[in-house]
C-alpha cells in the first residue's frame, strides 16, 4: 500500500510547522525522515497517524484522501508509535498489546485463537514474552518502546509509522528492531535521530528543515558532506560500511567548530 504526503502543510498560532511538504513512501519500503529538532518531523507523522489535521495537502493511501477515510479503516490500516507513547494504567504488557486488536474487533469481543497468536508472535518477534504479566509501569523505558512496537504490529496495519523507535533501546535492540522494519514487507515511515541508523534501516530519506524538504533520495544520494555541514551544522566525513556498502558517518568532536 502506497503512501504520500501532497503538498502538507501545518500552521500552529501563526507559525508555520510544515511548508508544503510532499513525499512518497511506496509500498513496501521503508522511508525515514531526518533532520534537527524543531524542522517538522513529528508533526508530519502526526498528520499521518491522524492526531493532527493539517492545514492544507492531503495524505494520500493509494488513491484514497485519508482524511475522507473512516477512522475505524484507517486505524486497520495504519499503525503507529508515536514519541510520546505513554502508557497512564497500569496494564499488564500483554494487556496493552492486546489493545492493537481493538480496531478489528466489536465492542467486547473476546480474542479468539488468531487474536492470541498474533500477540504471542509480536512479543517473541520483540523479545517480550517473559515480560507478559508485568505491569508496564515497571518496565524500563526501552521495554515499555518495545512493547508499543509490539501494539502497532499485531494491529496488521498495511502502513507503519514511527517517531523515534529506537529511543531508549541498547545497541542489540536497535539493529534487531530496524532490521525488523526492513523485513517486514510493510510500507514504514520513520523519524529517526541518528543518521547511520537511517542509512542502514532505509531505502530513501527525506531531509527536512524549518518544516520544508530539503532533499529526498536512497542514503547515498542524501547523506553528503555538504548537506549535513548546511542542515544539522556539523562536519562529518562519509565513508562506506565495509560490510554493507551503506553510507556512515564519523564526527569529529571538533565538527561544529
Amino acid at each position: 500500500m502506497d503512501l504520500r504526503l501532497d503538498e502538507l502543510s501545518v500552521v500552529t498560532d501563526g507559525k508555520s510547522l510544515v511548508r508544503d511538504l510532499s513525499l512518497e513512501v511506496a509500498s513496501g519500503q521503508v522511508v525515514g525522515l531526518v533532520g534537527p529538532n524543531g524542522s517538522g518531523k513529528s508533526t508530519a507523522l502526526r498528520c499521518v497517524y491522524r492526531a493532527l489535521r493539517p492545514s492544507a495537502g492531503t495524505v494520500w493511501v493509494d488513491e484514497d484522501d485519508l482524511s475522507r477515510m473512516a477512522m475505524r479503516r484507517s486505524a486497520q490500516v495504519i499503525a503507529a508509535m508515536a514519541q510520546d507513547g505513554a502508557v497512564e494504567l497500569d496494564f499488564t504488557v500483554e494487556e496493552v498489546i492486546a489493545l492493537g486488536r481493538a480496531p478489528h474487533l466489536r465492542g467486547n469481543q473476546a480474542l479468539g485463537r488468531r487474536e492470541r497468536d498474533l500477540c504471542e508472535r509480536a512479543m517473541d518477534q520483540l523479545d517480550i514474552r517473559h515480560l507478559a504479566r508485568r505491569g508496564v509501569l515497571t518496565l524500563s523505558g526501552g521495554e515499555r518502546q518495545r512493547v508499543l512496537l509490539a501494539r502497532a504490529l499485531v494491529q496488521e496495519p498495511q502502513i507503519l509509522v514511527l517517531d523515534e523507535p529506537t529511543n531508549h533501546l541498547d545497541v542489540r535492540h536497535q539493529v534487531e528492531l530496524l532490521s525488523l522494519l526492513r523485513g517486514s514487507g510493510l510500507t514504514v515511515l520513520v523519524v529517526l535521530h541518528d543518521l547511520n541508523l537511517a542509512a542502514a534501516a532505509c531505502d530513501r530519506l527525506g531531509v527536512l528543515s524549518q518544516g520544508r524538504l530539503v532533499t529526498a533520495g536512497t542514503p547515498e544520494e542524501v547523506l553528503t558532506t555538504e548537506l549535513v555541514d548546511e542542515v544539522f551544522g556539523v562536519k562529518a566525513s562519509i565513508v562506506s560500511h565495509p560490510l554493507t556498502g551503506d553510507p556512515q558517518l564519523l564526527y569529529s568532536l571538533n565538527s561544529s567548530l
